[in-house]
């Protein structure tokens, strides 16, 4: 059966756009990306994108949205390599630990948006405590290696590389201890940002386009980056 040509609707900074990019070039799919502007959505998004948000991945023109559901389909139509758990049971808690990225996205979202300095040390830490929560997690692993579940690179990985990323940037702006309690969460980190699929899956000026995003937010963060 023939795989369809792929286009992935992007956004420069959208993380869930990088978690698909990322499932992407690991499964060695050759992809096509156009990239938007969402404060200035072309017509032609809204009619692929009923949630008006990216990505949207098209197969063959057929439009695919919500980053979880593209990152599942792909895993259908690709089944090699498998990036999740054949066991059930095993399968559904990667599913979790994936919606618990997306959380820890919305923290993020949170810190950068905080009004005060008050605010913003306690959406900092909300940041530190979930990256303890994933830390007893990585203690669990039975698999030696430095990803999620040990050697082998899968999906939780391809959700929390985009995440980690954001610290690259947010570091600068002061000391927020997020990973000071956190030795295999950072060990984890360090291996997603040499992945090549990581690294591959952001704008090539992504961390310029951030610091100019977050320099323009009305909050505490913003002022740090004065």
């Amino acid at each position: 059966m023939q795989q369809p040509r792929f286009t992935l609707i992007s956004h420069a900074l959208c993380p869930y756009v990088q978690r698909a990019a990322i499932v992407l070039r690991e499964k060695g799919i050759d992809f096509e990306r156009i990239d938007i502007d969402l404060a200035r959505k072309p017509d032609w998004f809204l009619q692929v994108s009923p949630l008006g948000k990216t990505p949207v991945l098209l197969a063959d023109g057929v439009p695919v949205f919500e980053s979880a559901v593209i990152c599942e389909y792909l895993e259908d139509v690709a089944a090699t390599p498998p990036l999740h758990p054949r066991d059930a049971l095993e399968r559904a808690r990667h599913r979790g630990w994936m919606e618990f990225g997306s959380s820890v996205l919305n923290a993020i979202a949170a810190f950068y948006n905080a009004a005060d300095e008050s605010r913003l040390q306690a959406c900092a830490d909300d940041i530190r405590h979930k990256m303890e929560q994933v830390e007893v997690q990585l203690a669990t692993r039975v698999d030696d290696g430095p990803y999620f579940a040990g050697a082998v690179f899968g999906m939780v990985d391809a959700v929390f590389g985009p995440v980690f990323r954001y610290f690259d940037v947010l570091e600068a702006s002061g000391d927020f201890g997020f990973f000071r309690a956190t030795p295999q969460v950072q060990v984890w980190r360090q291996a997603l940002a040499e992945r090549v699929s990581v690294q591959a899956a952001a704008h090539p000026h992504y961390a310029a386009l951030l610091r100019g995003f977050l320099r323009a937010r009305p909050g505490a963060l913003a002022r740090r980056f004065q």
